[in-house]
């Protein structure tokens, strides 16, 4: 590797290959704190020095991890003494704004909310959002397909990308940078880079779609008596709001009411004696009409017996106030510390009969254990939490088959939106078909045959 290394300080400059200390003071994570491991950090500043670093890998078949802000949660930046982390920290131009187009164009590097002032400050409007909007990358959003608060109305991270630029394991620059709307001229390459996790190739560029703004934004948090009336809520807000239904975010009775009054972090704006707690949230131009409209459409909900209270946010510090309950992941880490976290996602019909299943086989074999269920209700993703009092990975395991074990018979996926990463890849059979994880080994020996890029990340 020390041949390597000289190569690279040449390539990028010395105060851009870290080696000792200044890797192992860098975590690999925001939740476990776990220190990097990898043989150096490798800081290129764009594109053409990626490229020649990936050139000098190649030829002594030297294998990268990329890292971006580090906020994945399935150990796709974990690296190994033997491996160099590619990071895009010095990768963050916003490099053009196109009005007429709809379009930003950036670097990999950037943070999605930078990303978000920017479309603001032209006005007009990002869509993705995500809890980690002001550490996440663009890179790392194209590369798991992030997804975040606001799918139901915009989509996943594939739907914002409309071209992208990415450096193969050879040092080959891959340039699609589209920015129309429709180009059926042959494959569309870009799809193979979003949500392969680094595995294919590393994104350095992209071009997003931007989206008109939405001014008035409604919140409302709002409890519901049954699974039945949460479901019926959903279907009436969606045709009530006309298209406007932005987010509708759920929370078990089991999120709320550790967060607001078993640790007491929040204060309360419902009691916590109700089933499910919804944030609904609606996206509008015209603020006047779009207020009635919010309100009367919650009023009657409420007469249809579909929520049993409500509370509109006033101000956005109210609103600011709501989301924080939802997005205090923080809250849930040290509630039920030691903690295993899940994303998963299947049909919203089956949810109950899924949770509550859990919930008994968790108890059954771990009296004191405990689940927390929120999530994305309306794209069908939920986000499990589990204390069993143990972090030992026999215990991991045995958790793991009781929340994955049955999403293959009810169609569902072992990752709605984190991604694979080393965590997961035990798993990614009970969701893929052997056809499909076929296929899957074919692009990687096709793209990266030294298998050079995120080594045993997603397949094995």
């Amino acid at each position: 590797m020390q041949i390597t290394l000289e190569a690279l300080r040449a390539l990028v400059g010395s105060a851009h290959v870290l080696t000792g200390d200044d890797v192992t003071s860098r975590r690999v994570d925001w939740m476990t704190g776990a220190p990097c491991q990898a043989g150096a950090i490798v800081r290129p500043a764009d594109t053409e020095q990626l490229a020649a670093v990936m050139q000098a890998c190649h030829a002594v078949k030297q294998p990268v991890v990329t890292h971006g802000g580090l906020t994945g949660l399935v150990h796709g930046a974990d690296a190994s003494p033997e491996e160099l982390v590619i990071s895009l920290e010095r990768m963050t131009a916003i490099e053009e704004i196109d009005h007429v187009g709809g379009t930003i164009t950036v670097q990999a590097g950037v943070p999605l909310q930078r990303v978000q002032e920017a479309a603001n400050e032209v006005g007009m409007q990002f869509p993705l959002d995500l809890g980690a909007r002001g550490s996440c990358t663009i890179g790392g959003n194209i590369a798991t397909n992030a997804g975040g608060v606001r799918v139901i109305r915009y989509g996943m991270m594939r739907q914002q990308v409309l071209g992208l630029e990415a450096v193969m394991a050879d040092g080959r620059v891959v340039s699609s940078m589209n920015r129309m709307l429709k180009n059926n001229a042959g494959f569309d390459l870009k799809q193979l880079f979003i949500g392969s996790e680094g595995t294919l190739g590393i994104v350095t560029r992209a071009v997003l779609r931007l989206q008109p703004p939405t001014p008035s934004e409604q919140t409302a948090l709002v409890a519901c008596h049954s699974f039945d009336a949460l479901t019926g809520l959903l279907s009436y807000m969606g045709k009530a709001l006309g298209g406007g239904l932005g987010a509708f975010e759920v929370m078990w009775q089991n999120h709320y009411r550790l967060l607001t009054e078993t640790l007491a972090r929040h204060t309360p704006p419902i009691p916590p004696e109700h089933p499910f707690y919804v944030i609904i949230e609606s996206l509008g131009s015209d603020e006047t009409h779009h207020a009635v409209q919010f309100r009367e459409a919650l009023e009657k909900a409420l007469e249809q017996e579909l929520i049993v209270d409500a509370v509109i946010a006033q101000s956005s510090a109210q609103r600011e106030g709501l989301w924080a309950i939802r997005e205090d992941i923080e809250g849930l880490i040290k509630g039920l510390a030691p903690i295993f976290t899940f994303d998963v996602s299947l049909p919203i019909a089956d949810m109950q009969r899924y949770t509550d299943a859990l919930e008994k086989q968790l108890i059954q074999r771990w009296p004191d254990g405990r689940l927390v269920v929120f999530g994305h209700l309306g794209d069908g993703n939920l986000h499990i939490s589990v204390s069993v009092g143990s972090s030992a990975p026999e215990e991991r395991h045995a958790v793991e088959a009781l929340v994955y074990a049955p999403l293959t018979a009810l169609g569902g996926s072992v990752s709605a939106e984190h991604g694979i990463g080393l965590e997961k890849r035990p798993w990614l059979s009970t969701c893929r078909s052997e056809a499909e994880i076929e296929l899957m080994h074919t692009l990687k020996q096709a793209f990266d045959p030294h298998q050079l890029l995120n080594r045993g990340k997603i397949l094995s």
